[in-house]
């Protein structure tokens, strides 16, 4: 299997590169800074928002590869704040990377992708990295949880459109996941002890998950085992979305 993984020079990205080459794939990572990218993978630096970057990208992908069989959209940034807290530019920005890049790598991978699924049924796919603020609402994250939310739908309506040329279409919704971005976020609160668990408490597992653990997911829906599975969204959240537990006693 040959693999484009966008944003795989760290966290949830370059877990998933990681794993795929493990398990046989020939694997491609493009990034803004691809230096993080796990060794075999082959190193694209590209900036998602541009569209000229991503072809050009995408071809060399295929080219050093020798095929695409599957794309997996993990690009992506975050934003904190209420809809009163990020201005325009801002809203702008992370709808570009967040919904738009994704439009743009699959647009230039989805011709290649159909060449797959011609040679061998079952094998082309395209998996997003959404989240759970795209079914939950989450305090402090407007504009992130309308960019998932956005990314939800687009591979729901991505799943209909390409389904009869072979190519599904899921994507994996973690919960907090302990990545760089989470770090990064705890590095600046006033209390990055008390935050991190609570963020941990939150999930009813009491922890957050791990890049591995989502990487896991999203390679499970990637792999031709999972012919049979389109237009899915997959939770790795710890049980948060779906699980109720009544307070410990």
């Amino acid at each position: 299997m040959a693999a484009l993984v966008t944003g795989g020079g760290s966290g949830i990205g370059a877990a998933t590169a990681a794993l795929l080459l493990a398990r046989g794939a020939k694997v491609a990572v493009l990034d803004l800074d691809p230096a993080g990218a796990p060794a075999g993978a082959v190193p694209l630096k590209a900036d998602v928002t541009s569209d000229t970057a991503v072809r050009a990208a995408v071809e060399e992908a295929v080219e050093r590869l020798g095929a695409l069989d599957t794309l997996v959209g993990n690009a992506g940034i975050g934003a904190v704040g209420t809809v009163e807290d990020n201005d325009d530019a801002q809203w702008g920005r992370v709808l570009d990377v967040n919904v738009l890049g994704l439009v743009r790598t699959a647009r230039a991978a989805l011709p290649h992708l159909r060449r797959s699924a011609a040679a061998s049924p079952g094998r082309a796919s395209i998996t997003h990295t959404c989240s759970i603020a795209a079914t939950a609402g989450l305090p402090q994250r407007a504009l992130y949880s309308a960019s998932k939310g956005a990314v939800l739908s687009l591979t729901l309506a991505m799943a209909a459109d390409h389904v009869r040329e072979g190519i599904r279409v899921n994507c994996v919704n973690p919960g907090t996941a302990d990545t760089p971005w989470v770090g990064w976020l705890l590095d600046r609160a006033a209390d990055p002890v008390g935050e991190r668990a609570a963020l941990n408490a939150r999930q009813p597992m009491g922890r957050m998950v791990t890049a591995g653990e989502v990487a896991a997911a999203i390679a499970a829906l990637a792999s031709p085992a999972a012919s049979g599975i389109t237009g899915t969204a997959l939770a790795v959240d710890g049980g948060m979305q779906g699980l109720r537990l009544r307070p410990a006693t």
